[in-house]
């Protein structure tokens, strides 16, 4: 992240300790600036960005079972302890979505439905407002807008993956995808082209189209990526690339192409 025009890498590690780096443009290398404290951090899964009024915040999702989701804000020189969100529930994702002017984590678990939390702020710290319940178990959650909706995009590793629409006060279930074993799902915009990458570890990964008639999601390609941890769409220069990262095999680069069948 870029605070006050100084760039900020998170480190979150299963072992060796927890780290933040800044970018030194005199040596041209990152420098370790500060721990993140070992007893508030056990086993990251999953690291969130985001700004509120103004300030800087990271969340670390804790998937440890006796961890807790942590919640750091910038202050002057450093990123301090926040709050603590969502204990001893092994959190495996969070999606930081802001909108109708309000902000909100998600925060989904393997123990638990996902719970959604808003920004309060008068307390300023993020306050429960509810759970997904039509997704007992995701492992992963994105989100991604259509018009003028918001929709959130849940994936689950026994069972199908939910495509969840906001309605104002909750989310309610538009569609189911197949998804057997699935860790990493990711949505994405190719130009007009919107798409969603579904990853799976006992099949191929599937590459959805959305249909904007039809308000859902449309099997659209398979890629023959083993056990996805994640996906990243990054444009560069006049290639639209995804980067398929892989437990089981190398990491895959993809590249978006629109082919002319008109003559």
């Amino acid at each position: 992240m870029v605070v006050d025009s100084q760039l900020y890498v998170v480190v979150a590690q299963l072992f060796g300790g927890s780290y933040i780096h800044h970018w030194d443009p005199n040596t041209t290398r990152f420098t370790k600036l500060q721990d993140i404290d070992p007893q508030r951090v056990r086993k990251p899964n999953d690291l969130e960005a985001f700004r509120i009024d103004g300030d800087w915040y990271f969340a670390v999702a804790d998937s440890s079972k006796a961890g807790a989701t942590s919640l750091y804000r910038w202050h002057q020189n450093g990123f301090y302890s926040h709050q603590a969100l969502h204990a001893w529930h092994r959190d495996t994702d969070l999606e930081f979505v802001d909108g109708e002017g309000k902000p909100r984590l998600i925060v989904s678990s393997s123990s638990q439905a996902p719970v959604i939390y808003q920004w309060s702020r008068t307390q300023k710290q993020f306050v429960a407002q509810g759970e997904v319940t039509q997704v007992p178990d995701a492992q992963a959650v994105k989100h991604f807008r259509a018009g003028r909706d918001s929709y959130l995009c849940l994936s689950r590793y026994i069972g199908d993956s939910k495509i969840l629409r906001w309605e104002g006060t909750r989310f309610s279930e538009v569609q189911a995808l197949p998804s057997r074993g699935s860790l990493a799902l990711q949505p994405f915009l190719v130009g007009g082209r919107r798409y969603l990458a579904l990853g799976s570890d006992f099949s191929f990964t599937q590459i959805y189209q959305w249909d904007e008639g039809r308000q859902k999601f449309v099997r659209f390609q398979e890629l023959a990526v083993q056990a996805p941890r994640a996906f990243c769409y990054m444009p560069a220069g006049d290639a639209q690339l995804l980067l398929a990262p892989s437990f089981k095999g190398q990491t895959l680069v993809y590249r978006h192409v629109v082919v002319d069948l008109s003559a």
